[in-house]
C-alpha cells in the first residue's frame, strides 16, 4: 500500500480570531495539553480590537441569564475567575456591585423576576425600596432596585494581552484569512491575504463578527447569520454624578440590556449602549457602509423577521441614535440631573449577534463542531466575562478533535 506524502503542519490547533475568546482558547489549550502547538491568526495589528476592546468593561454577575444556560453557568463562574485572574496578573479591576433600577410600575414584576433568577443562579441580591437607592447612588431615582454585589469592572484588553502572552502560542497579527481548505482525513490549510499558507490539524473559529463566514469557508453551514448591531456610547462630562454601575430593568424579549451608566476602571463614566443595525460588520458609524456585507444581512430571512417583529422597539433605538435629545431623555429616567451638554460622544461598539432563519436572536453562547473544526458562532456579552470557561470548553473540543 502506498502512503500519501507527509504533511508539514505549522501547528496542531489553528485559531482564527485574536479577541478575548480566541486568546482564552489558545491559553486553555496550552495549559491543558503542554506541548500542543497553537497558532492564532488575527487580521488586526493587535489583539482585542473589536468586541473585546469596545465594550463597557463590565464583569457581569450572570443575573440576567436563563438558569442552566451556558451564559448563566459561564458568567457566574467566569466573573469570579476573571477577578482572580486580574488580581494574579496585576490587571486593573474592581468589584463594584451594581444597581438595576425600575423607573416605571410596569417594570416591577420584571425586577422581581430578576431577583428570583439571580437566586436560582446562586447570585447574592439585595432588594431596595426607592429611598434606599440613594445609599448607593445619590443622584439616581427609581421606584425600586436590586443591588448585585458580584458585578465588577476591568480592563479586558489587558486581559487579552495577558492571555496572549501566557498562552505561548504563535500569534500572527495583520493576517486575514481569505480561504480555508478542510480535509477531514488530514486537517486544514488556510490561505491568508498575504499569500501565506498555514496548515493545522484542527481549526478553531473565534472570528466574532465574521464567525459565520469562516464557518462557511470551511464547508460547514452554520444555519445562523451574524447580524451586526451597533451600540453607541457617550461619556459623562460630570462623572461625579455616578458612583458605580446603574442599569435599567431589561426587556426579556431582547438580548440587549438597555442604556446603562458604567464607571470604568479609568474613573470615567460611559453611558450606553443603544442598539441599532450596523451597515457593515465593523460599522462603527452611520458613514461606514459595506455593500456586500449589508446585502448578506438583507438577504437573510431572519433579518426581515426581526424587523417585522420588533419594529417599534427598533424605531425607538433609531431615534435615540439620531437624536442626542432623545438619548438624553432615556438617560434622565435613571439620572434626572443629566443634560445634553453632559453627554460627550465616544467610541461605539458592534455586537456580533447570531440570528436564526426564523428571526430568533440566539440567546445563548453557540459552539458547534464539524470535521476537524470547532466554531464559536455566538459569543456576544457576557463573553468577555465568561471568556476563561468558554476558552476551556472550546479547548476541550479542539483537543478531542486531535
Amino acid at each position: 500500500m502506498t502512503r500519501g506524502p507527509e504533511i508539514a503542519y505549522d501547528c496542531d490547533v489553528l485559531v482564527i480570531g485574536g479577541g478575548i475568546v480566541g486568546l482564552s482558547t489558545a491559553y486553555a489549550i496550552t495549559r491543558a495539553a503542554p506541548g500542543t502547538r497553537v497558532t492564532v491568526l488575527e487580521k488586526e495589528p493587535g489583539p482585542a480590537r473589536h468586541q473585546t476592546g469596545r465594550n463597557s468593561g463590565v464583569i457581569h454577575s450572570g443575573i440576567y441569564y436563563r438558569p442552566g444556560s451556558l451564559k448563566a453557568r459561564y458568567a457566574v463562574g467566569g466573573a469570579a475567575e476573571m477577578v482572580k485572574f486580574c488580581a494574579e496578573y496585576g490587571i486593573p479591576h474592581a468589584v463594584t456591585g451594581k444597581l438595576i433600577v425600575a423607573t416605571d410600575r410596569a417594570e416591577l414584576p420584571r425586577l422581581h423576576a430578576l431577583v428570583q433568577r439571580g437566586r436560582e443562579n446562586g447570585i447574592p441580591v439585595r432588594e431596595l425600596g426607592g429611598p434606599q437607592i440613594a445609599e448607593y447612588e445619590p443622584e439616581v431615582r427609581g421606584l425600586a432596585a436590586i443591588h448585585v454585589g458580584t458585578t465588577g469592572i476591568c480592563d479586558f484588553v489587558a486581559v487579552a494581552r495577558q492571555l496572549a502572552h501566557g498562552s505561548g502560542a504563535e500569534i500572527r497579527y495583520g493576517t486575514r484569512v481569505v480561504r480555508v481548505d478542510r480535509r477531514p482525513e488530514r486537517g486544514v490549510a488556510v490561505l491568508t491575504a498575504t499569500g501565506d499558507v498555514v496548515r493545522g490539524r484542527v481549526l478553531v473559529n473565534c472570528a466574532g463578527l465574521y464567525s459565520d463566514e469562516i464557518a462557511r469557508l470551511t464547508g460547514d453551514d452554520p444555519d445562523v447569520r451574524i447580524v451586526p448591531f451597533r451600540g453607541e456610547y457617550y461619556e459623562l462630562a460630570r462623572p461625579e454624578l455616578v458612583r458605580g454601575l446603574v442599569y435599567p430593568v431589561p426587556d426579556p424579549a431582547f438580548p440587549f440590556l438597555g442604556v446603562h451608566l458604567t464607571r470604568g476602571i479609568d474613573g470615567g463614566v460611559h453611558i450606553g449602549p443603544n442598539a441599532v443595525p450596523a451597515l457593515a460588520r465593523e460599522g462603527y458609524g452611520w458613514g461606514t457602509v459595506r455593500a456586500r456585507e449589508l446585502g448578506a444581512t438583507l438577504a437573510w430571512p431572519g433579518s426581515w423577521r426581526i424587523a417585522r417583529r420588533h419594529w417599534r422597539y427598533g424605531a425607538g433605538e433609531l431615534r435615540r441614535s439620531l437624536s442626542k435629545g432623545a438619548f438624553t431623555q432615556a438617560v434622565r429616567r435613571l439620572l434626572p440631573g443629566v443634560s445634553e451638554d453632559d453627554l460627550v460622544p465616544t467610541a461605539a461598539g458592534v455586537r456580533a449577534q447570531a440570528v436564526l432563519r426564523d428571526g430568533t436572536l440566539v440567546d445563548d453562547f453557540l459552539i458547534r463542531e464539524g470535521a476537524r473544526t470547532v466554531h464559536v458562532l455566538n459569543a456576544p456579552s457576557p463573553a468577555a466575562t465568561a471568556s476563561l470557561p468558554i476558552g476551556r470548553e472550546v479547548a476541550r473540543r479542539a483537543l478531542s478533535a486531535l
